[in-house]
């Protein structure tokens, strides 16, 4: 997929969830983290939500076991701590968050600024999860407020419900990236969120879990994007 693994600078990659990182762009993270070149995962929610019926894991236990699969993930990708920024917005509630020093946009700019990125990818608008749509929408914000940054578009829930074609956003242009050198470490990658498999909560049956032969799903194909004109 053209020069998307070299850049001009960072490549930022925005994960609604812990775990869309691995998902959506896993392949790509491995091929720049262990190419030698830069990259970088802002994870937009805390992910607390996932088990509203759990005692045994109340939202802030949530929070912290996703946090500590993120950076298990990142590492099996190649990157480190230091290569991941958590912006802690409410689970299933990023499109409420607005006001002064709470505008997902402008927190995201912020830290294109600080990374230096030339290249911003973030999640579909066109799945059907109001984070995903969220994180889009600031993505492309962002996109308006600094001109020459190249945004692309990743689609998690949109590529499911489609069987592997995801529906195009915004008049994106479709593009593919493919390393099947990567591929196991993004099988690893995508194990290592193993609260979102159903293998660490059990006591919330209704709870979120990976639907059977997902995590297969996105491991098997190449990675779409599609990239969106400024």
């Amino acid at each position: 997929m053209d020069d998307l693994t070299s850049p001009h600078g960072p490549v930022l990659v925005l994960a609604p969830h812990a775990d869309d990182e691995s998902l959506g762009c896993g392949m790509l993270l491995a091929d720049l983290w262990c190419g030698g070149g830069r990259a970088h995962v802002a994870c937009l929610t805390d992910g607390a939500a996932s088990h509203p019926r759990s005692r045994t894991h109340p939202p802030a236990r949530l929070a912290a076991i996703r946090r500590h699969e993120m950076r298990a993930a990142i590492a099996r990708l190649g990157g480190t701590d230091r290569d991941v920024t958590f912006l802690d917005l409410p689970d299933a509630g990023a499109h409420r968050v607005h006001g002064p020093g709470q505008d997902p946009a402008r927190t995201l700019a912020a830290l294109v600024d600080r990374l230096g990125a030339a290249v911003l990818v973030a999640p579909s608008p066109l799945d059907p999860h109001c984070d995903h749509d969220a994180g889009a929408r600031a993505a492309r914000a962002v996109a308006a407020m600094r001109p020459g940054l190249r945004l692309l578009l990743y689609p998690i829930w949109s590529r499911w419900i489609g069987g592997g074609t995801a529906p195009v956003p915004w008049n994106g242009t479709p593009l593919r990236f493919d390393a099947p050198r990567h591929r196991a470490r993004k099988a690893a990658a995508i194990a290592a969120h193993a609260s979102q498999r159903g293998r660490v909560v059990r006591d919330d049956p209704d709870g979120f879990a990976m639907p059977p032969g997902f995590a297969d799903h996105f491991v098997a194909g190449p990675e779409p994007f599609f990239a969106v004109a400024s």
